[in-house]
């Protein structure tokens, strides 16, 4: 029994050490790989804007606070935010592609990570105010994802 915890708390600090690496950016070795490059981070994109939706709805009082799809659509975009390393991580600039990413992105990945763990910290916050049944804190949870989300689209989308 005592081996069995050692070896699980082996894998779990060996499992906290990748997961706690930083993503590299990559160049794209292909014309296609960039195609493609480009068409999922546009679909991870299309997601967050489908989970948003509902939220700037209920901030603006167009729908009715609902705190299952707050949390529900805060964790979603919490799973997107950590996916956004990975589908962003390959540097598409070299390469001919319709794309509204900024050459920022991959000038400075670290400090693009470090704006995606803005958005995962606000959308845990978000889940954390819908668990509480405080309507006071839902305005305040919501507003911070999308500041979250603005401040990447100012530094890093092309208008």
């Amino acid at each position: 029994m005592q081996k069995r915890v050692k070896t699980m708390l082996s894998v779990i600090a060996a499992t906290t050490v990748v997961a706690s690496t930083a993503t590299v950016a990559v160049e794209a070795s292909s014309q296609k790989q960039a195609e493609a490059a480009v068409e999922y981070r546009e679909s991870l994109f299309h997601l967050l804007k489908s989970n948003m939706g509902p939220l700037g709805a209920m901030a603006k009082g167009r729908l009715a606070y609902d705190a299952q799809v707050m949390k529900t659509n805060g964790m979603r975009i919490e799973q997107l935010a950590d996916m956004m390393s990975d589908y962003l991580s390959i540097d598409t600039r070299k390469f001919d592609v319709h794309t509204e990413a900024k050459d920022s992105i991959w000038e400075d990945f670290s400090r693009f990570e470090s704006k995606i763990g803005e958005l995962k910290k606000a959308a845990s916050a978000l889940q954390v105010a819908a668990s509480s049944g405080d309507e006071s804190l839902y305005r305040g949870a919501i507003s911070n994802v999308g500041a979250a989300c603005k401040g990447c689209h100012d530094d890093y989308k092309e208008d």
